[in-house]
């Protein structure tokens, strides 16, 4: 493999790490969510979730076209139980933006992709 080649593949590899939603814990939350100086969309879910499962794509789908505007994270309710309970998330996947520090909106709920977009149009 000629090394322009490998450039290329190991830019590309980047552009789609920096793409890519953020995995937040309990202990992360503060600095990547409440601190952030844009906005926030966290998905609480969990590996056994049916529903949780089938919105993931679309949220990795959706850094592309709303990455500018805020950042998608995700977390794990399973892993990182603290988070959720001070937030009174009661049924996975909830869906809630951040912004300043602050819960902005929650969706509760699978979407669809229209839906999704909406949701994020509509509050950030």
């Amino acid at each position: 493999m000629s090394q322009a080649t490998k450039t290329a593949i190991d830019q590309t590899f980047e552009a789609k790490a920096l793409q890519a939603t953020r995995k937040v814990t309990d202990q992360t939350f503060q600095p990547d969510v409440l601190d952030s100086p844009k906005p926030v969309l966290v998905d609480f879910w969990a590996e056994w979730c049916g529903p949780c499962r089938m919105i993931g794509p679309l949220l990795e789908e959706s850094v592309a076209e709303y990455g500018d505007r805020l950042t998608i994270a995700k977390l794990n309710v399973d892993e990182n139980p603290a988070t959720p309970t001070r937030y009174s998330v009661r049924g996975i996947p909830t869906l809630m933006i951040f912004r300043d520090g602050h819960p902005v909106a929650t969706h509760v709920g699978s979407l669809s992709r229209s839906q999704l977009h909406a949701f994020l149009d509509a509050n950030t």
